[in-house]
């Protein structure tokens, strides 16, 4: 059952999330709570969704990209759910990504983020999982994991000029980003 998404202004969105036990990950009601999680970033298009957008103070996110029309530009990744997590950046090198937020509606904006990164945490079964994500998707990674951090993307947009709507970004620069990511795919492979 999807949930209602939060938007920039709920407090619960500046909180920093409180961590999961491993005793209540396996609840049944924490897996529906991640099974709703994840309806909930289906139905609203999303690549990714926290669970603060959804007014619960957890570290919990998932990311997942297949066929979706908000984001046409970014490569496919699997489902894949993270309770816990922390990221470590393997290089120095940062990309410029225009990021879109569910819980900020019509505003995108470009933020700077690490093309290579290093992803550990908990699955939804309370297995340990380590992984590294390279290119676009990283930035997903970063996204979703800042937002356990309260902390949304305008915070890290350097060059305010370059916030902008939904509809002046696909009017004016979705042509030159779906190249810059084109670019990116080629060389890190996501």
């Amino acid at each position: 059952m999807a949930l209602d998404i939060i938007e920039i202004g709920h407090p619960v969105l500046r909180e920093i999330a409180t961590e999961v036990s491993i005793d209540e990950l396996k609840t049944d009601e924490m897996q529906q709570f991640i099974d709703d999680l994840i309806d909930t970033k289906r139905q609203a298009n999303g690549a990714g969704i926290a669970a603060n957008q959804v007014a619960s103070a957890r570290r919990i996110y998932v990311v997942e990209v297949a066929n979706n029309p908000r984001y046409p530009y970014k490569p496919e990744y699997p489902l894949t759910v993270m309770v816990n997590p922390s990221i470590e950046f393997q290089s120095q090198e940062r990309f410029d990504n225009f990021e879109g937020c569910l819980s900020i509606p019509n505003l995108r904006g470009v933020v700077k983020r690490c093309p290579e990164i290093k992803v550990t945490g908990l699955d939804r079964f309370a297995e340990k999982v380590e992984f590294e994500i390279k290119g676009i998707t990283a930035g997903t990674f970063q996204h979703e994991q800042d937002h356990l951090d309260g902390v949304l993307f305008p915070d890290k947009v350097e060059d305010t000029t370059t916030l902008c709507t939904w509809s002046e970004f696909t009017e004016r620069y979705e042509e030159g980003f779906r190249e810059h990511v084109s670019n990116i795919v080629k060389r890190y492979g996501s």
